[in-house]
């Protein structure tokens, strides 16, 4: 085990085979996740083969980034229901007169920012979310950086014997210890309850067919089927594992910068490194599927 540590993670990025790109240009973060998106102006109509090469993009870096577009909320919305139905957010604040319209907004009098732990967003959801589109407006001066990790890459890194004992197991996501509360300082009330749900540790993507690990220290409580304390241990090693920065790229914002991400196989972590600054913008959600 000792050793194997040392020698680092066994994932090898494998380069996309993809036919070059014609209407946008990508420029890549790192070879295992992450690339810039240019040529492209998200304020106006898209073509068919822009829309295509966008979906390309994405599928090839888990998250993609585009600098300087300064979009409406009705363009913000208008751009994720490219990708399929938008869905609102069982617990979070939207923007007035958009309800899927999340509001994202920190400043010196916030007790907490968004994200501030890994997590794939909304996994407690039965059919968590495909992506997340991210504009921020309003940047602090400095920190205030998202980490994304490519969890393809998490999964590949495992031992054989460890992705043969975690085939087949499933682990309980639950929004309640997430939710409750949280948004006191926004004055949103809490709900009855919130959604709670099973996935599979090991989850294969519905586009590539590439397997991923979907647990995140945010949402997943436990795994079925073992003891509580086996759970607890395992959980806390594929947590730990996952968040291995060589799994990952780092995106520094600027005004009117996006991230869109495919929450199936990336999770993301926000700084609140830039108190007492502000940081403020809004977030699509596109609706996804069950995981299998």
């Amino acid at each position: 085990m000792r050793e194997a540590m040392r020698r680092g993670p066994r994932y090898k990025h494998e380069a996309s085979e993809s036919l070059p790109y014609e209407t946008i240009t990508v420029d890549k973060l790192t070879p295992v996740i992450g690339a810039e998106i240019g040529g492209v102006d998200l304020g106006r109509p898209l073509s068919n083969q822009q829309q295509d090469e966008i979906h390309r993009a994405l599928a090839d870096n888990l998250v993609i980034f585009f600098r300087d577009q300064s979009i409406t909320s009705e363009q913000h919305l208008a751009f994720g229901r490219l990708f399929g139905e938008l869905m609102i957010h069982p617990a979070a604040p939207h923007i007035e007169g958009h309800p899927e319209l999340l509001k994202i907004y920190a400043d010196k009098d916030s007790p907490r920012a968004n994200g501030e732990s890994w997590h794939s967003d909304v996994s407690c959801e039965p059919e968590p979310p495909m992506g997340s589109i991210l504009h921020i407006k309003q940047c602090p001066p400095k920190g205030g950086d998202t980490l994304f990790a490519n969890m393809y890459a998490a999964y590949e890194a495992l031992s054989d014997r460890m992705k043969a004992y975690l085939e087949g197991l499933h682990a309980v996501h639950d929004g309640e210890h997430v939710y409750r509360g949280t948004y006191a300082n926004f004055g949103v009330k809490d709900k009855p309850d919130y959604p709670r749900a099973e996935h599979p540790v090991v989850r294969t993507h519905p586009v590539t067919g590439k397997k991923g690990l979907f647990v995140n220290r945010g949402f997943t409580t436990r795994i079925h089927g073992i003891p509580l304390d086996e759970s607890d241990a395992i959980l806390g090693y594929l947590f730990d594992h996952m968040a291995n920065p060589l799994f990952q790229c780092r995106f520094r914002w600027q005004p009117n910068s996006i991230a869109f991400w495919d929450n199936r196989c990336a999770q993301h972590r926000a700084m609140w490194d830039y108190w007492p600054h502000t940081r403020s913008g809004a977030r699509v959600t596109v609706k996804g599927e069950r995981p299998v």
